[in-house]
């Protein structure tokens, strides 16, 4: 357990630019899209592994940044098909292929039979692909807030991040690291494990404020109109692989709000409250539920080892993600 700091001089403190500047040398360039934010999921399941008792929201992290990159790698694929054919067979299970020809298809055929003519307005097809780059920043910006904080918590320890953290990170990323931190004190010494447990997770839970209330506000907010809808059915967090059986899976937005609500826009991922309620009420009792078997149950260790590998295999997900498109207009 790293809660203090590992530096031999602990009074050389590193700024929070170095910090960000030392995990940007680690990424692939912000054009190799897909690459990079495999790289940042594979960074953010490394922290979990290097810390499971303590860093419970990079563990999360690393499976919404996995669905980022299975819609970022979904639309690659439609906007260069070609891109299809750099697929060698003979790497791919073929049920795994057939899962996501299958999958894409019968997105493809849905959407030309059943949506309105407008779908098909190149200016719309431009607003929502722009509206995915928005996500695609906001995975960005994500990373660049908060896994600086836990990097510079494991080399230099809390006080590291109380060094360089300004006003509007002193709101909840602090606290967060600063409750995770007095968790992890008393999981050392022994004492009230309960009392411990609870404080590291109410400290996460301040990060994950942090992320959604002041990262990605702005991102939300820039999401065109009709875009909503896109991103809110799109928005699931998908633990397939990393559950024990008989321990829930995945927490999609549109299954806990209701299809018919988010498809008219009455719920959406992109207000704040509603996106709040999604999370604290499906997400987070799911992503918990999983996390308490990580010490007896080799399904979330072996899951999060294939992401922090950098496991270029989407395929499924892939499929997954057009199946839950079919709904939605714009992306055909």
């Amino acid at each position: 357990m790293k809660s203090s700091a590992k530096r031999s001089n602990p009074d050389m403190i590193r700024s929070k630019e170095a910090w960000k500047q030392l995990l940007e040398e680690k990424l692939p360039a912000r054009e190799r899209i897909v690459d990079r934010n495999r790289a940042i999921t594979a960074h953010y399941a490394q922290l979990y592994l290097q810390c499971p008792e303590l860093f419970k929201w990079s563990g999360m992290a690393a499976f919404a940044s996995s669905q980022v990159g299975v819609a970022l790698a979904f639309v690659e694929l439609l906007e260069t098909p070609s891109a299809m054919m750099k697929i060698r067979r003979e790497d791919v299970p073929r049920q795994d292929m057939i899962s996501l020809l299958g999958g894409m298809a019968g997105f493809i055929f849905r959407s030309l039979f059943s949506l309105p003519v407008s779908v098909f307005d190149s200016a719309l097809r431009t607003l929502l692909l722009d509206d995915l780059n928005e996500i695609r920043t906001g995975n960005n910006s994500i990373y660049q807030d908060i896994a600086w904080a836990h990097a510079a918590y494991i080399e230099g320890g809390l006080s590291e991040i109380a060094a360089n953290a300004d006003e509007q990170e002193k709101e909840l990323m602090l606290q967060g690291f600063s409750l995770i931190d007095r968790g992890a004190a008393l999981l050392k010494a022994g004492d009230d494990a309960v009392l411990a447990r609870s404080m590291i997770r109410d400290g996460n839970i301040c990060l994950l404020r942090h992320e959604q209330l002041k990262t990605l506000y702005p991102v939300f907010n820039a999401i065109s109109i009709p875009g909503r809808v896109v991103v809110s059915f799109g928005s699931e967090l998908d633990f397939q692989g990393a559950a024990p059986p008989g321990v829930a899976e995945r927490a999609s937005f549109a299954e806990y709000s209701g299809y018919l609500e988010t498809l008219t826009g009455a719920r959406r991922v992109t207000d704040q409250d509603d996106r709040w309620n999604w999370i604290e009420n499906n997400v987070l009792p799911v992503w918990n539920a999983i996390d308490s078997t990580y010490a007896t149950s080799p399904h979330l260790e072996r899951k999060l080892r294939e992401m922090a590998g950098g496991n270029p295999s989407m395929l499924q997900q892939i499929a997954r993600f057009a199946s839950t498109m079919s709904f939605l207009p714009g992306l055909e």
